[in-house]
């Protein structure tokens, strides 16, 4: 139980950092990026879209279903069964994407978006709570 109230945490970080983001991109400000300074080569740049939806509110919209998905196991709405898989699924999705985009940050950019690399960790974060807790229970 203890895990899911981290993984809401961590999703809550989550949608308050793609938020921010969401938000310097409309106003068509430039966000801070206190290490890096790599973040608007980034989000600028032709991989900061995916299937033309911003992979801002991509984020954004995996955040808030892992949030809902976590506050209903925290409540025990049934079916918890199928609530628990399609999490393990998204944030295992999630993973794997940021791990896609890191390496896209790395080696084709070459620029380090601060943001993009904090959203990465919290969803790695979610990945390692997520192994660790299945192989406890």
């Amino acid at each position: 139980m203890t895990y899911f109230a981290l993984l809401f945490t961590l999703s809550a970080i989550g949608i308050s950092e793609t938020v921010y983001l969401i938000h310097k991109r409309v106003a068509s400000e430039k966000p801070l990026c206190p290490i890096g300074g790599g973040c608007t080569t980034v989000l600028t740049s032709k991989y900061s879209k995916m299937f033309f939806i911003p992979n801002d509110v991509l984020g954004l919209l995996a955040y808030i279903v892992i949030s809902f998905m976590t506050a209903f196991l925290v409540i025990g709405a049934e079916p918890i069964f199928l609530w628990n898989a399609v999490l393990k699924i998204l944030v295992t999705l999630a993973s794997l994407m940021s791990v896609l985009f890191t390496y896209l940050q790395w080696r084709v950019i070459r620029a380090w978006c601060f943001w993009c690399l904090m959203s990465a960790f919290t969803i790695w974060l979610m990945e390692i709570i997520i192994l660790v807790s299945t192989t406890i229970i």
